[in-house]
């Protein structure tokens, strides 16, 4: 039998996997606004800075039929707080349709929180 070498499947948005610190990031652009904010909140301008924070959009429930609906969540590359404000970042270079519905969503329910796109 013949051995057959494997390689890592192509990324969808050629995006290439990178860590820093500790974290896994989903592209190469996310981990060096990692490093920016990092310089950031090391010279006092933003503070209190969190990676991959979750924020829920909508609570698990039951359906009249008993049927157990999950929460829905929204996984952002970055919060922290800036002139005491809560500053939340996603890194992207394409807007699924996914990130679309999650974004307007999460700016209803969340409108005091400043949401930033940072665009590759």
């Amino acid at each position: 039998m013949k051995a057959v070498a494997k390689t890592a499947p192509k990324s969808k948005y050629n995006n290439r996997r990178t860590e820093l610190d500790g974290y896994t990031f989903d592209s190469i652009a996310e981990s060096r606004r990692y490093a920016e904010l990092k310089l950031l909140e090391k010279a006092g301008i933003i503070s209190d800075l969190r990676v991959h924070p979750v924020y829920q959009l909508q609570k698990s429930f039951r359906t009249p039929e008993g049927k157990s609906v999950r929460a829905i969540n929204f996984e952002l590359d970055f919060d922290y707080i800036e002139n005491e404000v809560t500053v939340v970042e996603d890194v992207k270079g394409v807007e699924t349709a996914a990130f679309k519905l999650k974004h307007k969503m999460f700016l209803k329910m969340y409108p005091d929180i400043r949401f930033e796109i940072v665009k590759v």
